[in-house]
């Protein structure tokens, strides 16, 4: 395995547990502040609308080149 292979699982794999970790961190966050039905799906939109751009920009950065 070569080292952009291994730097291309890498980046899949510990971006997902980070992103799963920050939606536990929100979702604890919610619940502590005793966020009601609207301000946990806001919490959640903004973490799912970061992570939609990063992988866009992915997207197009693939498109483009």
């Amino acid at each position: 395995m070569s080292e952009a292979e291994f730097a291309s699982w890498a980046l899949k794999i510990c971006l997902t547990v980070l992103v799963i970790f920050l939606a536990f961190i929100i979702y604890n966050l919610g619940k502590e502040s005793k966020a009601g039905k609207l301000g946990m799906f806001i919490l959640f939109l903004v973490l799912f609308l970061g992570v939609a751009g990063f992988l866009f920009k992915e997207f197009l950065i693939k498109m483009l080149m």
